[in-house]
């Protein structure tokens, strides 16, 4: 998104310089406004500019400067909340968690956003400001905290979610890496086979002028193809690759990406398990704290991080502004399992909705839990299937005619 620098004066006339992010200049002076600001002058900054006014500088920085990583998002929560809880002002804590980072990514956005502060936005606004450094949920977060009250709790909640997606990669990434090395070792073989094998085989069997069995045939059309066209196959699949990354990246790609990933096999139940108990969080936290379920399912739509359970949520809101009961619109949802709607039916009724979504939260907690365990259990099947299909197709299409031959041969 383009970057505007500007001169404003603030409510009691102070003259001030920031930068906005936006994707107009209409849009610009807008969010200038939304601030409480009155703009002087509003430039264009060095994206509207052309690749020729950029500083060099400035351009490694952007595409060369590591990106802030969990590790990073997860030290800063932490040490966030330990000093406002120890009675540190928030802008002074910002500065130095600032001066401190390693990352000058976090380092820059932290400082811009105390900056922010000290120009009358909240935390979670002036946070907004750096989509590519805070995650959504961070942000969503720290915004329930700001309308609660409870800033610090919901840091170290945010923390936790953080630090449990952390060790949910690491899991997976476990669980993935000899799948992993098997498939590339698998994707080469076949390649090999196609360039080097089945060509020789072809030509003998071409030469013996022998009657092939399909897949015989049907593999040497692919080899054919494969060494003819690899190029543009290539092409195809980087093509496609960007394309899809592109699709993904828009609100309808995302939509659909979020959706899909919650019904993928195997991975897709950990998924909504882990999605479930962080809307069963972070709704608790609003209710104790008596916000209004109204302005804690807006809240708690942005914390799930997935668009598709985000606007499911959000057409709970609608219901219940028609009158319904928060019971009838999270079944008329179809996100939710029948356990977390027994459990809303019981909240509702006895008016304990929040120790009942605590009680949601902490089953799949553990449920998440016990699945990423027994994942490299559910995957090794898959791949003994894969690699017995392998087999069987060079089994029958290559050993099949040699032993046919051999046969007539004697």
């Amino acid at each position: 998104m383009p970057n505007y620098r500007y001169r404003a004066r603030d409510a009691s006339g102070q003259a001030f310089d920031g930068v906005v992010e936006a994707n107009t200049y209409d849009a610009a002076v807008e969010q200038i406004l939304n601030q409480g600001a009155t703009p002087l002058t509003v430039e264009a900054g060095d994206e509207q500019r052309g690749l020729a006014d950029r500083d060099l500088t400035e351009l490694l920085r952007r595409y060369l400067e590591p990106k802030v990583t969990l590790d990073d998002l997860v030290m800063f929560t932490r040490q966030l909340e330990t000093l406002l809880r120890a009675g540190v002002s928030i802008i002074r804590t910002l500065r130095g968690l600032s001066e401190n980072a390693k990352n000058p990514r976090l380092a820059r956005a932290l400082d811009q956003s105390a900056t922010g502060l000290e120009r009358g936005e909240g935390l979670s606004e002036a946070m907004g400001h750096h989509p590519n450094v805070f995650p959504r949920l961070l942000i969503a977060m720290v915004e329930v905290g700001e309308e609660t009250g409870q800033l610090e709790a919901a840091l170290g909640r945010v923390a936790g979610n953080l630090d449990q997606e952390r060790q949910t990669r690491q899991t997976i990434r476990q669980a993935l890496r000899y799948p992993s090395f098997v498939m590339v070792a698998i994707t080469i073989g076949i390649a090999v086979i196609n360039i080097f094998v089945i060509p020789a085989f072809a030509d003998i069997f071409e030469q013996l002028g022998a009657d092939l069995p399909i897949f015989t045939v049907i593999l040497i059309n692919t080899s054919d193809f494969f060494v003819a066209y690899w190029p543009y196959m290539l092409g195809a699949l980087a093509a496609a690759l960007l394309g899809v990354r592109a699709y993904v990246r828009s609100e309808a790609g995302r939509l659909r990406w979020d959706r899909l990933k919650l019904r993928l096999p195997i991975v897709g139940k950990i998924l909504l398990q882990a999605l479930l108990a962080r809307f069963a969080r972070t709704f608790s936290m609003a209710m104790r704290s008596g916000v209004p379920p109204l302005q804690s399912l807006r809240s708690v739509s942005g914390a799930t991080d997935n668009a598709y359970i985000a606007r499911g949520i959000e057409e709970m809101r609608n219901g219940i502004e028609q009158g319904q009961s928060l019971y009838q619109v999270a079944e008329e949802s179809g996100l939710f399992t029948p356990l977390v709607l027994q459990m809303l039916a019981v909240g509702e009724e006895t008016g304990q909705v929040a120790e009942m979504m605590d009680q949601v939260a902490g089953f799949y907690e553990g449920e998440v839990e016990a699945s990423l365990d027994q994942l490299s259990s559910s995957i090794e099947p898959i791949l003994i299937g894969v690699i017995g299909a392998l087999v069987l197709v060079l089994a029958l299409g290559v050993f099949l005619p040699m032993w046919q031959m051999g046969q007539a041969a004697l």
